[in-house]
């Protein structure tokens, strides 16, 4: 692997070694000295282009671990503000010696652009609504924790699908790893098709005998106005400890955040044992550890 950008071209064997790496980096994590020297002198740079909380934290902490250098781009504080274009900005950090590049950006296509103007490693951070590998990986790293495996295991997508990078992201991914993925959500927030998905705006349908449910946020940014009726939403499709009865029991339930609660999750289903929401944040360290391990260490080998 040279980049990260979304999984074409992957293989089952390729995916299932970087997630034994995370289950490595997982330990390292345990220890009372949360660091080992695997990136050191290595420079990694978070370019964000859009504001981010889990994602970015997320991958500084994950480079600091691995003892590499970290640079922090928000370009709410950047000559972006100024009118520089994001390949100039890159340029900039490419002539200042860095390694690795974790890009998001609002709009599709630019880590895949970024990967022409730099020649260090590039990670998409999450792009538009096309592709957030990273997400997707944890997300299926949490799913192998709670359920052994993923072979033959249906795995509920609830939401806003139509404008979910996420939704996009593990619908590659999780057919990969044997799941059987299902996608619910309104008839105006669903695609017209999604490869690797089982479409249908009939909840019940989706929630019938599922394994895992994986609950979206509504993509208020990026959804055009009037798509759906909040009221109309909530009373057809909030995931409820009544609908998720549907479910297998004590099916766990995700959600990648930053999660509008009451809305499209019951707020106390948020925090029942169930929810694995706050198990996803804590694997992403080690995931992006992984992530960065392979593309870093395995470049220069």
């Amino acid at each position: 692997m040279k980049h990260l950008l979304d999984f074409q071209g992957w293989t089952r064997a390729e995916v299932e070694s970087l997630l034994d790496t995370a289950r490595v980096m997982a330990e390292v994590l345990e220890r009372p000295v949360k660091r080992v020297p695997a990136l050191q002198g290595f420079t990694v740079a978070t370019v964000f282009f859009e504001p981010s909380t889990r994602t970015r934290l997320s991958f500084e902490l994950a480079a600091r671990r691995m003892s590499a250098d970290v640079v922090s781009f928000a370009a709410q504080t950047s000559s972006l503000q100024k009118g520089e274009s994001y390949k100039d900005t890159l340029l900039t950090l490419e002539a200042m010696g860095v390694d690795a590049y974790v890009i998001r950006a609002d709009a599709a296509g630019v880590p895949h652009q970024a990967t022409r103007w730099v020649r260090g490693a590039v990670i998409n951070g999450g792009d538009g609504r096309r592709a957030h590998p990273t997400q997707a990986l944890l997300d299926a790293y949490t799913l192998l924790e709670a359920l052994g495996g993923l072979e033959g295991r249906k795995i509920a997508i609830v939401g806003d699908i139509l404008h979910s990078r996420v939704a996009r992201s593990n619908a590659e991914l999780l057919p990969l790893l044997g799941a059987e993925v299902w996608g619910a959500g309104p008839p105006a927030l669903l695609p017209q098709s999604l490869p690797g998905v089982r479409l249908t705006p009939r909840l019940d349908e989706a929630l019938a005998e599922a394994d895992a449910v994986m609950v979206l946020r509504l993509q208020k940014e990026r959804m055009e106005a009037g798509l759906v009726n909040l009221e109309d939403y909530i009373a057809h499709y909030q995931v409820t400890e009544a609908r998720l009865k549907k479910a297998k029991p004590e099916a766990p339930l995700l959600h990648p955040g930053p999660m509008n609660r009451d809305v499209e999750l019951e707020g106390t289903l948020a925090d029942s044992a169930r929810s694995l929401v706050n198990r996803q944040v804590h694997n992403g360290v080690a995931v992006r550890m992984a992530v960065l391990y392979h593309l870093l260490v395995g470049r220069e080998r």
